[in-house]
């Protein structure tokens, strides 16, 4: 095989000042513009809000100041109010929270308080009253809590909410714009990212450096190490060759279809993170391989490969409950604050079409954007029955690289079940099982560290890791919430605040967000909004459970930038794709996947309805 030449990357490029000053000069414009009403709102929802609903809460319930009420009284208050901002306005909704609940949202709280308070709203609150009282507190919230009519201490705070909101919509115009103009290098971007957030006073440099080291950043590292293991072993080849020699035909066209075969209904139920990072080194030598004296290179071939298992990894997402926390978070919205039940079958009957419908639409667009001069990978084929010859049979490395990654893969699985168990006395999350696997390859010897310091692309972690607070900082600011909301009330005038409109209008605002946030974050900032007008325009209608799916479903569509999605970030580590790449494939397919999902709704499911509920 030829030699491959050193592909130029983003890395190598110094900053381009004359792009660079656009998105920075548009960064301190936004900055210093005039705080639009709706911002401040928000800003002081965000802020003030909690504790100014908590103090209505217990003045309704106790007659007392919430600094006033005893430990249980305050509890009470605090787990109605973060149900209220959840949408979860009934009794029955409170009466099944329980102290992990109340540990996952960190309101404290002992099991004598909680007894107390479950106790309190079991017996003393009626359903009317309580429903009455959380609708008021809602709309204390939403009309009623006004920034005129605060304190002076309460104004400061909401200033300063308001002022992280208009930094969070800065970054996001300067976050955007390097991204896709590469004009500084990308891990350089994921560091400006804290820079403005600790500078601009928006979060301390203790919390920037936690967020730096998230669940999700320590997976993309430790996925990025097993590949390592898995190349140096040739456990890929051999999974490449088992996937691929049956072909009479290697040609690429069918070698990215077996990709989005294999690839798309796993990602349905597997981690699509592991599934990038596992197909990745065989993507990266199946190009490798395919290269000959008269073809040394070939960038559109490389793009094309890393390109499909991306996307195919993408369009996965929706066709399970276990596919994504967007899924999860939105049939808990619908079940809160509705109390319709979509069952994990259930969920597959609806959404599974889509990725049925999206696998030959991407596969084509794929084969339509890249144009690659190597056709046939034959001699890759060859080369690695060659190469596996020569391996012979299984060695010790190989079994326990295959034997490591299997656990781990059992721990992805498991490690949520078990803890809700009691099986594991601590949530060990997806993070912490990717580095102890990369940790075990070192301890078995298949690797050393100097295999992880070359074979890492470490530039993509810190790159990802940039990606998560800049998602994490639209959530918790309510920036991402004040575009949503935004947009929403625009378009309200123009007929799109009902029906099929309306869906489009969630469904495109999703999309937008997704690829600027986590798909989790998106859903849970879109869907509430979306779910309160569906349910005052629809309500107890198809119209409700579809609403919900189809805000999961088009929180996957991140197919434009690379911090969109774990599989993006992950693919770019090869060094073959450049951010436009994602563009050339991404735009298209954003808009042909709203147009699905859209036809999905209208057709498909209307057919279907949904059990118990009439049509809308």
């Amino acid at each position: 095989m030829a030699q491959e030449k050193k592909k130029a990357t983003g890395y190598d490029k110094y900053v381009d000042w004359k792009i660079f000053s656009i998105p920075v000069i548009l960064f301190f414009i936004i900055l210093v513009m005039p705080t639009p009403k709706s911002m401040q709102k928000t800003g002081t929802q965000y802020t003030v809000g909690p504790h100014a609903v908590i103090n209505m809460l217990t003045q309704e319930l106790f007659q007392q100041n919430s600094s006033e009420v005893e430990q249980w009284k305050l509890l009470t208050v605090q787990m109605m109010e973060r149900n209220m901002r959840m949408g979860a306005l009934s009794k029955d909704r409170f009466l099944k929270r329980n102290m992990k609940w109340c540990k996952k949202y960190k309101i404290a709280c002992s099991d004598s308080n909680f007894a107390k308070a479950h106790a309190f709203v079991k017996d003393s609150v009626d359903e009317a009253r309580y429903k009455k009282v959380m609708q008021k507190a809602y709309d204390y919230r939403i009309n009623v809590l006004n920034y005129n009519n605060l304190s002076d201490k309460d104004k400061k705070v909401a200033d300063k909410g308001t002022w992280a909101i208009k930094v969070s919509i800065a970054m996001m115009t300067f976050v955007v714009l390097c991204f896709v103009t590469e004009c500084i290098p990308l891990p350089a971007v994921a560091f400006c990212i804290g820079l403005i957030l600790v500078f601009s006073n928006v979060v301390t440099r203790q919390e920037v450096a936690m967020l730096y080291w998230s669940d999700a950043c320590w997976f993309i590292m430790g996925s990025l190490m097993f590949a390592v293991a898995f190349v140096k072993t040739g456990v890929d080849k051999r999974v490449c060759l088992m996937m691929f020699k049956k072909l009479a035909v290697p040609d690429v066209r069918w070698i990215t279809l077996i990709f989005f075969l294999i690839i798309t209904p796993l990602a349905a139920f597997i981690s699509d993170h592991a599934l990038a990072a596992m197909f990745l080194p065989i993507a990266m030598l199946l190009y490798q391989n395919s290269l000959t004296e008269e073809v040394p290179e070939d960038k559109e071939l490389a793009k094309m490969l890393m390109i499909a298992i991306a996307m195919a990894c993408n369009i996965g997402g929706p066709g399970a409950p276990s596919g994504g926390a967007r899924n999860v978070i939105m049939m808990t919205y619908l079940n809160d604050m509705f109390g319709f039940d979509i069952g994990y079958f259930q969920w597959i009957t609806y959404c599974f079409p889509f990725l049925i419908v999206m696998i030959p639409i991407t596969w084509f667009m794929i084969n339509w954007r890249f144009k690659p001069r190597i056709k046939s990978l034959k001699p890759a084929m060859q080369h690695l029955e060659r190469e596996i010859g020569k391996m012979g049979t299984w060695n010790r490395h190989q079994i326990w690289a295959v034997i490591i990654f299997v656990v781990m893969v059992f721990g992805w699985f498991t490690e949520k079940i078990f803890y809700n168990l009691g099986i594991y006395p601590v949530r060990l999350g997806i993070g912490v099982i990717a580095v102890a696997g990369a940790v075990a390859y070192i301890m078995a010897g298949i690797v050393n560290w100097r295999d992880y310091q070359k074979g890492v692309d470490w530039g993509v972690v810190w790159l990802y890791a940039g990606a998560i607070i800049f998602g994490r900082t639209l959530d918790k600011t309510g920036a991402a919430y004040w575009m949503a909301n935004s947009v929403i009330e625009f378009l309200v005038p123009f007929g799109m605040d009902k029906g099929l409109p309306l869906m489009a209008t969630a469904n495109g605002l999703t999309a937008i967000l997704t690829n600027l946030m986590a798909d989790g974050p998106a859903a849970a900032a879109v869907g509430p909004i979306t779910l309160n007008m569906a349910g005052l325009v629809h309500p107890g209608t198809t119209f409700l459970p579809f609403m919900a799916m189809s805000t999961a479903v088009a929180s996957s569509f991140a197919y434009c930038l690379i911090i969109g999605t774990p599989p993006n970030a992950i693919v770019y580590a090869s060094g073959y794709l450049e951010p436009r790449d994602y563009l050339r494939v991404g735009i298209p397919m954003w808009f042909i996947a709203n147009i699905v999902i859209l036809l999905c709704t209208a057709i498909l499911w209307g057919i279907m309805g949904f059990p118990g509920l009439p049509g809308y």
